[in-house]
């Protein structure tokens, strides 16, 4: 009888942890909202992306910003070659700031908000 109770109570202690854990690994991460804004802004500090079509990191970076980076200034290099040389740029993608700042690979949105003080718009 006894066995028969530490079972229960062995797997009642097992299912509520892992159902904690379960609930604690759904819970969802911040969501970055209003990235028009911060494409916008990014531009009004004449903040630019040199990159490539063919550069998949330029790809992600599209992707991150989705329909807002309509609103990102930006220059095709292989397009542009002579402009990209004379910025600098050695490499996609590559970032220049206003003040020249020079911003080279893959940057996260929360990396471009610091070097330039966009704000992000957060949501839980």
């Amino acid at each position: 009888m006894n066995k028969k109770i530490i079972i229960i109570i062995s797997l009642i202690t097992i299912l509520l942890i892992g159902g904690g854990i379960f609930l604690i690994s759904k819970t969802q991460a911040p969501k970055i909202t209003g990235l028009d804004d911060f494409a916008k802004c990014l531009t009004g500090k004449n903040v630019t992306m040199y990159g490539a079509a063919w550069c998949s990191h330029c790809q992600n970076t599209k992707r991150t910003f989705g329909s807002s980076f309509q609103y990102i200034n930006y220059v095709e290099c292989p397009q542009n070659a002579q402009l990209c040389l004379d910025k600098g740029v050695n490499g996609y993608p590559t970032w220049i700031l206003g003040d020249g700042t020079k911003l080279e690979g893959e940057q996260s949105l929360t990396d471009l908000s610091e070097k330039t003080s966009c704000q992000l718009q957060i949501s839980q």
